[in-house]
């Protein structure tokens, strides 16, 4: 049976040490489902992350990585308790915030912003 891909946007992510990356991502629920060894494919909770090894270039930020990703998900408590040690406390705990998303602010590789979440009334209370 041919496997039908899905439309949407799918995030690339710069990681500076992608060995150490790939088992944050396992964490969260995403397995590898393609790429080589500079370019991982990780699929999950109907999202695809694309993990690709930063160069020596301007990519390239000890420490730091300024890009984000934001999975939306109704899975967002299930998530929340596989990686409680990394949620960013205080102001990234789980809970309803004001632009309505009930959402989580997660330490991902390289200090990358992951948030998860589900829109608030979509949410059983």
């Amino acid at each position: 049976m041919t496997e039908i891909p899905t439309t949407g946007a799918f995030t690339i992510i710069p990681s500076n040490d992608l060995s150490a990356a790939i088992p944050f991502w396992e964490r969260l629920g995403l397995v590898r489902t393609g790429g080589d060894a500079n370019y991982i494919i990780m699929t999950g909770w109907g999202c695809e992350v694309h993990l690709t090894q930063a160069g020596p270039g301007e990519w390239r930020v000890p420490d730091h990585n300024p890009f984000g990703i934001f999975i939306r998900t109704p899975d967002v408590e299930a998530i929340a308790a596989r990686v409680d040690d990394l949620i960013i406390r205080p102001g990234g705990v789980l809970r309803h915030r004001e632009w309505g998303m009930y959402e989580v602010g997660i330490a991902g590789p390289d200090n990358l912003l992951v948030r998860v979440g589900w829109p608030s009334r979509l949410i059983a209370r």
